[in-house]
């Protein structure tokens, strides 16, 4: 499992952010979500199939399938809802214990959750030949050209953003000379609705240019 998780993060791609006067780098798929979607693969497949777990990695999505169809009574909609029946208790037991899954039946809701969060499409999960797998897709667009001002920390590609590009310039303006500066102080400045400022904020954080 560690391996499979190692071998992701070496493939996909890091970029950055700026948290209060720090930068943080940030992978471009949530990684608790990686670890989790690869522990689920191996509590929850079928140890009676003769395949292997596959952890595949394309240029649009990262595509984990695990060998056995869903048990009965459990449904796909049921686990976008946080339904979860076990297919080898010992082994959910194990993980657990061990906190390598928080809580099951929350991992698929928290999934959701994540990659919106992110910005990413949402993750589709297929029952389908005997197998169950899981895509997390990939941040569209990441290998665009960046609009990169020098001597700052934080970079984006303003052109992508669905947004007004000279509220976005000012609010970055002001979180360069104040890293530290809140939301409603900005609001303040530029005359912009509070809920207008966390917009334009939460459209920067789902297009942090990747490197």
């Amino acid at each position: 499992m560690e391996s499979a998780y190692q071998y992701v993060l070496e493939k996909i791609n890091m970029g950055m952010m700026i948290k209060g006067m720090y930068r943080q780098d940030v992978y471009e798929l949530p990684t608790d979500s990686i670890r989790e979607l690869i522990a689920n693969a191996v509590a929850y497949r079928s140890y009676l199939e003769p395949g292997n777990i596959q952890v595949a990695l394309f240029d649009d999505r990262l595509e984990i399938t695990s060998p056995g169809m869903l048990l009965n009574n459990v449904t796909i909609a049921k686990m976008m809802e946080g339904y979860s029946k076990p297919r080898n208790p010992a082994i959910a037991r194990v993980f657990a214990y061990m906190k390598i899954i928080e809580k099951w039946g929350t991992g698929i809701p928290r999934l959701f959750e994540a990659c919106e969060e992110y910005g990413l499409p949402k993750p589709e999960l297929i029952d389908f030949d005997g197998d169950f797998r899981v895509n997390m897709y990939r941040k569209r667009g990441t290998n665009a050209e960046t609009n990169r001002e020098t001597g700052t920390n934080i970079e984006t590609n303003t052109e992508m953003l669905d947004t007004d590009t000279e509220s976005v310039e000012r609010i970055l303006s002001l979180m360069r000379e104040k890293p530290a500066i809140t939301v409603k102080t900005i609001a303040q400045q530029l005359e912009l609705s509070v809920g207008g400022v966390r917009y334009h904020i939460n459209k920067l954080k789902n297009f942090i240019c990747y490197y």
